[in-house]
């Protein structure tokens, strides 16, 4: 039995028991073992597949009418869905932009006699379903009987090619056990598909042409408004008993729907396999009146490499995937799946190689958030992949903002801010502001820090410098001149303030002088200042190109930017020696959530709105944020003490808030703690920890939890152009090793009782600090430190 409450409009299904129980531990694999229908929905989310390029969630091949949510997704293809909202304010965005569910092309109808196969009306007698993270493929063995009797078992395997990246195949077995008789397939591309986030239940797809030949179709659609069109084909082969066989189709077609019936003769105990290979070709890419011809003819190629060649393709480019990126965790089992599961989502969401695509919150996993890119990207992402991939990909995620500037300044003069000022959109597909929640669009403005602190995180990384004059000091002059407006000046305090904000703790709103946003806005003012010096020193030719085409009056607007640095007002509790997360946060009832019902939480579920705003519980990371990102402003004791005091009154409700707890706690030597959220961040989505994985993973926390491992754990900075570490063992681990990639050197860095090791497998030689001391590593050479009191 389950229950559904509904909470702030939102459907939650609470289970009997607890999700962590459910997907089976393995160092490489998530494995579904029997099949509990109260479940699926999380286990479409876990077990979901890509590819960077496309991707989709675990979804059966075969009918399914138990409650299931159907997701086909397409990078960079978007719907700008009208907004709905009761009250409508000046400065709302017209739409939400959001990734559409696209043809469902997975789909193969099976037919035993005269019915269907469909486990939510069959007897399911076994049921393993599982996700092999080391070689990229989904994989489900099932057993099941019909009403009348008949017993089958079946194996699907499929997975989305990292080697075609626009392509994905099938291999689906039926076996009969206990009867002989004619079973029927169906493959077929359904473009007549929904989005369950649809705000006026519209379909966003038409159809542009379809055709059903007899191995091979496809269906062409149009995205409504926007005008996107991609092409979906489909070819097949079929096997009986391993040997192929030539089969007559039966060719149906439907509105935005091809298929062909496959009628064949079962025998008992032997296998009948449809092979079926699809594409996905977006006019994003091609042009659109060739969109048909080039998907058939993709599909005609991969099928002629065959399944098992393509198999062994996407092996081979999940082992180097790995090799660059995998985290080693000896002596826990759960830990080491956790971790190998983000890095595996992360890889198969965002591959950097089109800076016109982002990573999503939800990836190609669900719906939620509309696929769109939030400030996760700059705070979290950006971090996993300067160090585990080549510096092209996290450039490129900056020259996706930087390509938004224009918009960027558009929303700002939306909102009355001129001069060029920026404020970049807390949710866009193409640089427009999406969210439609006034308290996020108009107030959460720390996200413009967060995408200034990108290019401090990626110059300071690469040691690239050349990107600052080439875009990102032109981004930073635009979002410091909004700063420069935003900020009041208080006749009563003599100060600067920063009024009717929202933090990252989303459980307040309209707060004054939040003490992150705040911080955060100074911060860009200086290392604007600080970049405006090396710009103007290293290319002068440039940056005087750059300030007549922005028409930056470098004497005053510098003035007015070092003006506020020197006055501004951070809120600060003498008696406590704490920063204060916003005015008057002392004046709430200060309840730990230690003292909170276990049935009360999650507060989003279980409270009103109105008593959380009112309550001292934080949702994630604010003031401890900014202890994050400006650690080595503040002494230790210092971030002691707030941690101290904000951590035990976090509800972490926020995907993105576990991580930096787990960071700071390792950096305050609470490895218990550290621990704690370290698992919690890696094991969210396996074991729903938030009762809200259903309707996707949280993909861009996921980088959390790498860094949680490496600059937590590992204690790994970039300082003074260094690579520094100053690592501790948790005591539940044997040792844990990982992967970094750091201005042409590529690391191996394993902790363990004994010491810590670096192996430089590149072919340059590096310098890095251990503990504070420095270590010169030659090429293929090993550093072993031996300093055991540390670990």
């Amino acid at each position: 039995m389950f229950i559904i409450i509904l909470a702030k409009g939102i459907q939650v299904t609470l289970y009997p028991y607890s999700m962590k129980d459910y997907f089976k531990v393995d160092e490489w694999k998530i494995i579904e073992e029997g099949f509990d229908q109260h479940y699926n929905k999380v286990a479409e989310s876990v077990l979901s597949l890509g590819n960077g390029r496309m991707g989709q969630r675990a979804n059966f091949e075969e009918a399914y009418s138990g409650d299931t949510l159907q997701g086909n997704y397409i990078a960079g293809v978007y719907y700008p869905d009208k907004t709905r909202v009761g009250w409508w304010k000046n400065g709302y965005p017209e739409y939400f932009a959001k990734v559409l569910n696209a043809a469902n092309w997975i789909g193969i109808d099976v037919w035993i006699g005269n019915e269907q196969l469909d486990l939510a009306k069959c007897e399911v007698l076994s049921f393993r379903r599982e996700l092999n993270m080391k070689e990229g493929y989904l994989k489900r063995n099932f057993r099941a009987k019909t009403a009348s009797g008949k017993e089958v078992e079946v194996e699907a395997i499929r997975f989305c090619s990292m080697a075609d990246d626009e392509t994905g195949v099938i291999k689906y077995t039926i076996t009969p056990v206990n009867f002989e008789g004619d079973v029927t397939l169906t493959p077929y591309i359904d473009g007549d598909i929904v989005n369950k986030d649809s705000n006026y239940d519209e379909k966003f797809w038409d159809e542009v042409s379809k055709k059903i030949n007899t191995d091979n179709g496809f269906v062409q659609l149009r995205t409504k408004k926007t005008g996107f069109e991609v092409a979906t084909a489909m070819k097949f082969a079929v096997l009986q008993n391993n040997t192929s066989v030539k089969v007559e189709s039966a060719p149906i077609q439907k509105e935005k729907y091809i298929a062909a019936e496959i009628k064949l003769q079962a025998r008992q105990g032997q296998s009948i396999t449809l092979i079926k290979y699809a594409a996905n070709l977006s006019s994003q890419n091609y042009k659109a009146n060739e969109l048909a011809a080039k998907a058939i003819a993709m599909v005609e190629r991969i099928s002629n490499k065959g399944f098992d060649a393509m198999l062994a393709e996407q092996a081979a480019a999940w082992a180097v995937k790995w090799k660059y990126n995998d985290i080693v965790i000896e002596g826990d089992v759960a830990a080491q799946q956790g971790i190998r599961f983000n890095i595996f989502q992360l890889n198969q969401t965002y591959t950097g190689e089109d800076d016109r695509l982002n990573i999503g919150p939800k990836g190609f996993t669900g719906e939620k958030y509309g696929g769109s890119t939030y400030w996760d990207t700059e705070a979290y992402c950006v971090p996993f992949y300067l160090a585990t991939a080549e510096p092209k990909v996290a450039r490129n995620l900056l020259l996706y903002r930087y390509k938004q500037l224009g918009k960027a300044i558009d929303n700002a003069k939306l909102l009355g801010f001129k001069n060029g000022a920026a404020l970049y959109p807390m949710v866009t597909i193409d640089g427009t502001e999406c969210h439609n929640e006034w308290e996020i669009n108009f107030e959460e403005i720390h996200r413009n820090g967060a995408i200034a602190h990108a290019i401090f995180n990626y110059t300071r990384y690469t040691g690239d410098e050349t990107y600052l004059a080439d875009y990102g000091l032109e981004v930073l002059i635009a979002i410091s001149r909004f700063w420069a407006q935003r900020i009041t000046w208080s006749g009563e305090r003599q100060q600067y303030v920063m009024l009717g904000v929202t933090g990252p703790n989303e459980y307040e709103n309209n707060v004054n002088n939040n003490w992150y946003t705040s911080t955060i806005a100074t911060w860009c003012l200086k290392y604007t200042l600080e970049v405006i010096g090396k710009v103007k020193e290293a290319n002068a030719a440039k940056y005087n190109q750059l300030i007549g085409k922005v028409a930056f009056n470098e004497e005053t607007e510098c003035a007015k930017f070092a003006d506020i640095i020197a006055k501004m007002y951070f809120p600060y509790d003498d008696k406590l020696q704490i920063f204060l997360q916003q005015d008057g946060y002392l004046d709430k009832e200060q309840i730990l959530v230690k003292d909170l019902p276990v049935t009360e939480r999650p507060l989003v579920q279980k409270w009103s709105w109105d008593r959380i705003l009112r309550s001292v519980f934080i949702k994630q990371a604010d003031v401890l944020q900014g202890l994050y990102f400006f650690e080595d402003n503040y002494d230790i004791e210092t971030i002691r003490r707030n941690f101290e005091f904000y951590e035990p009154r976090t509800v972490h409700e926020s995907s993105l808030s576990p991580c930096v707890h787990a960071i700071l706690a390792a950096k305050l030597g609470d490895m218990d703690k550290a621990y704690e959220f370290y698992l919690r961040t890696s094991r969210l989505d396996i074991d729903d920890y938030n009762n809200d994985t259903d309707d996707g993973c949280h993909i861009t926390s996921m980088a959390g939890t790498w860094m949680a491992v490496v600059e937590g754990f590992g204690g790994m900075r970039v300082r003074d152009g260094i690579l520094s570490f100053n690592p501790l063992l948790p005591p539940k681990w044997n040792a844990f090793s990982f992967q970094i990639g750091f201005r042409g050197a590529l690391l191996n860095v394993r902790v363990s009782r004994e010491g810590v090791s670096i192996k430089n497998t590149s072919a340059q030689a590096i310098t890095v600090k251990v503990y504070n001391a420095s270590h010169i590593i030659n090429a293929g050479d090993e550093a072993l430190i031996k300093i055991n009191n540390q670990l």
